[in-house]
């Protein structure tokens, strides 16, 4: 018996969204009478941070503190229309919209603003601690309650906005039909190093070491947390699950979370990520985001890293012991790559 460990590395081009009718989205966003403001969306949060990053967005465009700001994504049939959390795009096209949005909320605000310290509403900014001041001129201020509070009591003003995003449709090639349905790509490369066990078949991930181009990142610890947690999704799905062989009959499969096959805390890799920053020129604030691209290249790097380490091509998810013997057994045994070098250590 011997362990063999291989390195193997994956790159990945993804595409931001779906361009199937502009793919929009669209947001709708109110100030309450204390001065805070809610954000109406169709998109749900599917745990990968949207609301948060939405609150952000709000807030920076709105001018006023991320605690003030409230996303609402409860219920599709009264909430603005949506393409749904799917395809990475939620950063990009819901971020985008609520921007559109937001802005027009806060034109409102200013001139409700202006009214009260009888100024023209250009000569206004926010603080973005709950404030509104005349510019150059600090003292004469109010802040964002009372501006909310006189223009829905004294006014008659309602601070809305609405905000839609669409992808402007691609031009198609009317001979070869082509055509570009993004505007947004990110990018990334990861590099896998595993250990077989070339009497068992066991893969031992070690260690991975990763780059991600991901526009501007607008949650730096939310976005740290995704590709760790993306990357152990990649390593259940390389390694671990499988609804067969009971597929399509699952009445004698795993009944639940502690028979399904999957990784633990204790199989997940020390991992070193870098993500790389070049604003997209379409995106909010820059912003792409991660989405599913977090897994994506752990499954074929690890692939790689396994033919690296003992000359087996497992082409079929998951790569199991039993995948790896076999292919042991018809190479003739163990037939390793080519090794370079020691771990990766990108900084």
């Amino acid at each position: 018996m011997a362990r063999h460990e291989g390195r193997g590395m994956a790159s990945v081009n993804y595409p931001i969204g779906m361009n199937l009718g502009g793919d929009p989205s669209q947001a709708l966003i109110h100030s309450n009478p204390d001065g805070k403001f809610t954000v109406a969306l169709s998109a749900i949060d599917l745990g990968q941070g949207m609301k948060q990053v939405s609150r952000q967005i709000a807030a920076e465009t709105l001018g006023v503190p991320v605690e003030d700001v409230y996303v609402d994504t409860a219920d599709s049939d009264t909430g603005p229309h949506d393409m749904g959390s799917f395809a990475s795009r939620g950063t990009h096209r819901m971020g985008n919209a609520i921007i559109v949005a937001a802005r027009e909320a806060r034109g409102v605000l200013l001139e409700a603003a202006a009214e009260e310290l009888e100024v023209n509403a250009a000569d206004l900014v926010t603080d973005g601690r709950g404030n509104i001041h005349v510019r150059g001129a600090p003292s004469r201020s109010i802040t964002v309650k009372a501006t909310a509070q006189a223009a829905q009591f004294k006014q008659g003003k309602t601070i809305a906005g609405r905000g839609i995003f669409l992808i402007p449709l691609s031009a198609v090639d009317a001979e070869t039909g082509e055509m570009n349905p993004n505007t947004a790509f990110a990018h990334a490369c990861l590099v896998a190093d595993v250990s077989v066990d070339d009497e068992t078949g066991e893969v031992e991930v070690l260690r991975m070491t990763s780059a991600y181009e991901l526009g501007r990142v607008i949650n730096p610890r939310m976005v740290e947390q995704q590709l760790v947690g993306g990357a152990w999704m990649g390593i259940s799905h390389a390694l671990y699950e499988t609804p067969e062989p009971y597929y399509p009959n699952p009445e004698h499969g795993p009944r639940d979370f502690n028979e399904y096959l999957m990784p633990g805390p204790g199989d997940i890799a020390p991992y070193h990520v870098t993500v790389l920053e070049r604003p997209a020129p379409d995106g909010p604030f820059g912003g792409k985001g991660p989405g599913e691209m977090c897994a994506n290249p752990v499954l074929p790097a690890i692939a790689n890293a396994v033919y690296n380490a003992v000359g087996v091509r497992v082409d079929e998810l998951p790569i199991t012991p039993e995948k790896i013997l076999r292919g042991l057994k018809a190479n003739g045994g163990v037939k390793p790559g080519p090794r370079r070098g020691g771990p990766v250590n990108w900084r």
